[in-house]
Formats: structure tokens, C-alpha cells, sequence
């Protein structure tokens, strides 16, 4: 009986903080994400038609993440729908919160009127809110002959007090995890430049979303607030920092599982992920070893060298698709230093430094042949 319980409760866990955060990051890619990439191509290409996709698929961020993490937890379709608008109000509320003293000044706001810093949720309160939402909402479907107004009126009322209790809170964490490592970066850009960049590209490789915790902690509402206490620039290095340590992870594996997977490993984990290694890295932790080590290189010298900068969800997409490097260029700007650095750290010195470590590690004998093998 205690097996069971033990076995239920873990399979909830994974569901909600692996299945579920795993699928806000698609409901992320497919909005905000893909938004960033075509407004940075209609920076340098002048088309005005891609700001204007740009524009919408941003504005339906909360949307897709709702829609997301309720398909994800096999809702039926009334609860699927009506998550779309429990995702854009969860998304949207938090709270306004003093500038001088990080007190909440207003409860469930969702805009500024001028009393303090507005501080959005972000995915962060849209994911509590929509599987709270979910749950509640699967309680009623199809257990009544008037599903069509019964279902959607317990989803999105369900989903409005989960987003009225819990968005302002998570909001204040936001708002201050991000004051804490913008200041922590601007007095010490090696030391987070090294935890930043080995701590969210581990948190790439496992199956948990950094792209989603990213966009909480390097969001725009997160840059204001570290405006008004001068330490903006290094709430965006560490954003750099964190992108290159995805990337290092990505590009690492890529090329020190080349003799074992050929191209495709070079395609599925460079452009793809590095997650794909999980279940090598759980046979033989070591394997994780030289990617973790080129990330702890390669931050300190985004931070500090060549000063490259991101924001947002890009800091937290490494390689995948080419989004982290494309944010660290929205975010930094065109430049000589910032295309060396960009091809530097994001791809030339993941994969040299990687592939060194592994193969002393082969030599030791603490990877061998086959560790690194990708299932077909």
C-alpha cells in the first residue's frame, strides 16, 4: 500500500514538474520564442510583416502555455480551451511592488498605475494556475448534461483564484531572484558567471525547462526593476552567461558523442538537445563532466571578455534552433567583439574544450566506448 501511494505520488510529480514544464516550453517556443526570432529577422531585414507576426505570437504567450500544459495533462477538450484564457490572465497578473522598499503595493495587478515596479508572473504563474485549473476543471468535465457551460465556467473560475492567490507571490520571487543575481553579477561577473552558465546548462540537459525558468528570470518586467537600482547590464550578462552555458552543453555532447552517433548526433544534440543524454548521463554520470566544464570556461568570459548579453527565454534556449545565439545578438548588439565572442563561446570553444576533457577521460577510463550511444 505505501509502494503505491509512493508510486502515485511520484507519478504526479513527473507529470506536473517534468511532463508539464516540458510542455510550457513548447507552448513557449511556439509563441514567445518564435516571436523573438522573427523580430530580430525583421531588424536586419526591414519586413515589416515579420513584426507584425512578431507581435502576435507574443501577445499569445499565456495562450499557447495554457492550451500546452493542459493537452500535456490529457485534459478533455472544454478544459483544453478554456485554459487558453486561464494561461493569458495567469500569465499576465502579479503584483506592483514598491521600488524602494520591495514591499507589494498592489495584489493581482495587471498593469502598473504608477505606485511601484508591475511585476508579471510570466510562465511561472501560468503554470500553477493552469494545472490547478486543469485538475478542478477535469473534476466537472462530462459529469453533467450542460458540460458546454458547466466546464468552462469551474475552468476559468478555478483558474482565476489560482492566478489571484498565487500570481502576486510568484511574482515577489521573480522580482527578487532577479534583483539578487543582477546584483550579484554586476560586483561579481566571474564568480555568477561560472554558477550561471554550469547551473542552467545543467538544467538544459535535464528534463525540466530551462527555456521556461529563463524567461521568468531574464524578463522584461525583471529589466526594469534592475534599471531603477543600476544593475540592468548585469542582469543581462548573466542572461549571456546563461546562454552560452546551454550552449556548451548542446555543442559539447554533440561533439564528444560524434565516434557514437555520427551526424545525426551532431543535428539531434547540437540544433535539437542535449536532454537525449539523460539516460547515458544516469548509466555514467562522468560523460556529463566535460560539457559542465566548458560551461564554467566559457560564462566567466561572456560576462567579463566579451560582455554578451540575453534576456528572456532565448538565455535558457542554448543552440536549439539557433535561438540563444540569436538572442545574445538582439540583446548585445552587432559588433566585432560581439561576433567573435558569439562564435567563440557558443561553438568553437563548447566543442575544443568538451572534446579535450573527454578524451582525457577516455584515457582514465572513466568514459568508454559506447557511454555516450544515443537510443535509435
Amino acid at each position: 500500500m505505501k509502494r503505491s501511494i509512493k508510486e502515485a505520488f511520484n507519478s504526479r510529480m513527473k507529470l506536473y514538474f517534468i511532463d508539464a514544464m516540458g510542455a510550457m516550453a513548447l507552448g513557449l517556443f511556439a509563441s514567445l520564442l518564435i516571436g523573438t526570432i522573427f523580430g530580430t529577422l525583421a531588424t536586419y531585414t526591414k519586413l515589416e510583416f515579420l513584426n507584425t507576426i512578431a507581435g502576435y505570437a507574443k501577445a499569445a504567450t499565456g495562450m499557447a502555455i495554457g492550451v500546452a500544459i493542459a493537452y500535456k495533462l490529457s485534459a478533455h477538450p472544454l478544459v483544453i480551451f478554456s485554459c487558453a484564457a486561464v494561461g493569458a490572465m495567469s500569465n499576465a497578473m502579479g503584483a506592483i511592488i514598491a521600488s524602494n522598499g520591495g514591499t507589494i503595493v498592489k495584489w493581482a495587478a495587471t498593469a502598473s498605475d504608477g505606485s511601484g515596479i508591475f511585476y508579471a508572473a510570466g510562465p511561472a504563474g501560468a503554470f500553477f494556475a493552469v494545472i490547478i485549473a486543469t485538475e478542478i476543471g477535469m473534476l466537472v468535465s462530462k459529469k453533467t448534461k450542460v458540460d458546454i457551460l458547466v466546464t468552462p465556467v469551474v475552468t476559468l473560475i478555478a483558474g482565476f483564484a489560482a492566478s489571484w492567490l498565487l500570481c502576486p507571490l510568484v511574482s515577489y520571487v521573480m522580482f527578487y531572484l532577479g534583483n539578487f543575481i543582477a546584483l550579484a553579477t554586476t560586483f561579481q561577473p566571474i564568480l555568477m558567471g561560472i554558477v550561471i552558465s554550469v547551473v542552467m546548462g545543467i538544467i538544459l540537459t535535464l528534463p525540466i525547462s530551462s527555456a521556461a525558468i529563463c524567461s521568468m528570470i531574464f524578463s522584461a518586467d525583471a529589466l526594469v526593476a534592475a534599471a531603477l537600482n543600476g544593475t540592468a547590464e548585469g542582469l543581462l550578462l548573466a542572461g549571456g552567461a546563461a546562454a552560452v552555458g546551454c550552449c556548451a552543453q548542446m555543442v559539447g555532447f554533440a561533439v564528444i558523442s560524434f565516434r557514437e552517433n555520427k551526424w545525426g548526433g551532431i543535428v539531434s544534440q547540437g540544433l535539437g538537445t542535449s536532454m537525449l543524454q539523460m539516460g547515458n548521463i544516469c548509466k555514467n554520470p562522468r560523460i556529463w563532466l566535460p560539457p559542465i566544464i566548458a560551461s564554467a570556461i566559457t560564462g566567466p568570459l561572456a560576462t567579463t571578455v566579451f560582455s554578451l548579453k540575453c534576456s528572456g527565454v532565448a538565455a535558457g534556449m542554448g543552440t536549439c534552433g539557433l535561438v540563444g545565439p540569436i538572442g545574445i545578438i538582439d540583446a548585445t548588439g552587432t559588433g566585432a567583439t560581439m561576433w567573435v565572442g558569439l562564435v567563440l563561446l557558443c561553438v568553437v570553444a563548447p566543442a575544443l574544450l568538451s572534446l579535450v576533457f573527454s578524451e582525457l577521460l577516455r584515457k582514465l577510463g572513466w568514459i568508454k566506448e559506447g557511454d555516450l550511444k544515443l537510443e535509435n
